[in-house]
């Protein structure tokens, strides 16, 4: 359950899923049946539990959207071809761990607070705790959900093969960049089960400035306090 801290607030948390083919044999899995890339998945969405239920997923072929009509128990084709709008207003990150994000990162989040008519900046600041809910919004809106690595997690907190691949699945198919911030997430070759690493998601051109200033100041040391 993403988001499990919310529930007792009432606020919307969700389910991410992934499918992969088997390509071990015999009659039990193998470790190398966890150990593909995202590339590898065949298929990937999440439910959402919010004002509404709503189940997003994707075989490959786009990503369609479904809401679920409780008068007859069925959930119904209502956001079909969903794309990720290139551009968004909507920035979301825990800046609480603002003193423990690299140079680079910091330096984006003042790039998003600034004034700037011809981007639409100022960008608003929307961060729910619920990363699929922040996920969702930001497909519908357009957006970027940034979970860098920090002093307490060097390789990332979020968990590569059941939240992040399944996602970054989702939004290359949905138009969007799904990355670390230096390579993209689906392309990551796992070690372990739990893996974890740093997610940078959403609207393309926002992610795209986003490894910009990574790149600008890659050769700064992180600006941990």
């Amino acid at each position: 359950m993403d988001g499990s801290s919310n529930i007792d607030a009432n606020v919307s948390v969700g389910t991410i899923f992934s499918i992969y083919k088997r390509i071990s044999t015999g009659e039990e899995l193998q470790s190398v049946d966890f150990s593909q890339t995202g590339r590898e998945q065949v298929a990937a969405g999440y439910v959402i539990y919010g004002s509404s239920t709503m189940l997003v997923y994707s075989t490959g072929k786009g990503v369609n959207g479904f809401t679920l009509d409780p008068s007859i128990g069925e959930f119904c084709l209502s956001h079909p071809r969903l794309k990720i709008p290139e551009n968004g207003k909507t920035y979301s990150v825990n800046e609480s761990n603002y003193n423990q994000f690299s140079i680079a990162v910091k330096q984006y989040l003042q790039y998003c607070k600034e004034i700037d008519k011809d981007s639409n900046r100022p960008y608003s600041s929307r961060y729910i705790g619920s990363l699929v809910a922040d996920f969702h919004r930001n497909m519908i809106q357009g957006g970027i959900f940034l979970y860098p690595d920090t002093y307490q997690y060097p390789n990332g907190k979020l968990r590569l093969m059941y939240e992040c691949n399944p996602l970054a699945f989702i939004a290359e198919q949905a138009g969007g960049i799904a990355t670390t911030g230096e390579n993209p997430i689906l392309d990551i070759i796992p070690t372990k089960l739990h893996q974890r690493t740093p997610l940078i998601i959403g609207s393309k051109n926002m992610v795209e400035m986003v490894e910009k200033f990574i790149v600008e100041f890659s050769n700064e040391e992180p600006s941990f306090a």
